[in-house]
């Protein structure tokens, strides 16, 4: 008799711990189902470095927002920060890296345009959905349906660019100056182009540039004899600062200005090219002055957090989080990379640091531009 109660309490015991195994197994799902991984390749070395950094603090203050905000019971972003060094093919390792090992719920970047166009497929091929917060050339979104931007497009931004300046300037002829070797100054270029003939609005001459290149002197010296009245210039930050500066250093005076694309919308133009940036026009999807409770937040709490204001490409990594939020928020689980980007899709009237923000159709942004320029060491909404 002593021996069947023995076996009895053992089998208890037995029973008991493998509902404690099955308990703690249950909870440890529960927890992995709490957490969202999202992978984010973002230029932190390279051409477009000075961009990449304020992505990466934008979007590192909507995370660090967004789960103090989750709580216990709440999903968790888990960010994953690759350096996609401003080339595609370390974006495209970056991708792979993301999607294979880390089982990411979604992609945000990458920084570049040229980047994107390779490193895109293969996310769209896998069913991962990408959220670009700062491509802006044509071509990205058409890569297929898993790919998102929170980005206005050169096709948007400098139609209206154009607009305000010939409204405020009485633009009559200008010079055109753009890189001729990369997907998004390319493709500024081509907006220019066409925002210049719908306005009518004379091309006196087109000189162009590789990236790297640091002597603009010979372009600038044929642009200054054309006698323009406005030189537009369509570059990364980084060619864009020397290409303001050797204007100003070779005679073009501050009454012809320049005008440039989104490239040009990082604070790195006002340090590097100092007094030269004054007056420098450039269209934008965003403004730090923005009449906006959320962006006024925004703006005070980047300041503080990393003694610095934010500039756009913060401004639209920020807005990206939220929007990558919302969308796994209605997925439902982080798990089903097709339920998030279903519910991307279905993102509209918004409210973002950016304004009411929707997608397009075709899952391009939809929201007002602005136009800006460099008045007092600032980027301040220049125009109508």
């Amino acid at each position: 008799m002593q021996w069947a109660k023995r076996l009895f309490r053992l089998g208890a015991s037995i029973v008991v711990i493998a509902s404690l195994a099955l308990a703690i197994h249950d909870a440890a799902a529960s927890a992995s189902e709490k957490e969202a991984k999202i992978g984010f390749a973002l230029s932190m070395t390279g051409g477009a470095a000075a961009y990449g950094a304020t992505q990466k603090n934008g979007a590192q203050l909507a995370i660090d927002e967004i789960n103090a905000a989750a709580g216990a019971d709440g999903v968790k972003l888990v960010p994953i920060f690759e350096d996609d060094a401003s080339t595609p093919q370390q974006g495209l390792n970056v991708y792979n890296k993301f999607i294979h090992a880390d089982k990411v719920s979604l992609i945000i970047g990458p920084t570049l345009s040229n980047t994107a166009q390779v490193a895109d497929r293969v996310a769209q091929e896998a069913g991962v959905p990408v959220l670009a917060v700062s491509n802006t050339a044509r071509g990205i979104t058409e890569i297929g349906d898993y790919i998102f931007r929170d980005s206005l497009t050169e096709m948007v931004v400098i139609p209206n660019t154009i607009r305000v300046a010939r409204e405020n300037l009485g633009l009559g002829k200008v010079a055109v100056f753009y890189g001729n070797d990369d997907a998004f100054t390319k493709g500024g270029y081509d907006a220019f182009k066409k925002a210049l003939f719908d306005a009518e609005i004379q091309v006196l001459s087109e000189q162009t540039f590789a990236k790297g290149d640091r002597d603009f002197s010979p372009q600038l010296t044929q642009i200054k004899a054309d006698k323009p009245d406005a030189i537009i210039v369509s570059a990364l930050v980084e060619e864009a600062s020397g290409i303001v500066s050797q204007a100003r250093q070779l005679g073009i005076p501050a009454t012809v200005p320049i005008i440039g694309g989104n490239g040009f919308n990082s604070p790195a133009l006002i340090r590097n090219a100092g007094e030269a940036s004054e007056g420098v026009i450039m269209g934008a999807a965003w403004n730090a002055s923005a009449d906006n409770p959320l962006n006024k937040k925004f703006v005070e709490a980047f300041t503080a957090k990393y003694g610095t204001p934010p500039d756009q490409f913060a401004a639209q990594a920020y807005a990206g989080v939220y929007i990558a939020n919302e969308a796994i928020r209605k997925a439902g689980s982080p798990d089903d990379c097709k339920a998030i980007r279903d519910a991307l899709a279905g993102i509209g009237d918004f409210d973002t640091v950016l304004g009411k923000f929707s997608f397009t159709p075709a899952r391009d942004a939809d929201h007002t531009p602005v136009v800006q320029v460099v008045k007092g060491g600032k980027f301040v909404v220049f125009g109508k």
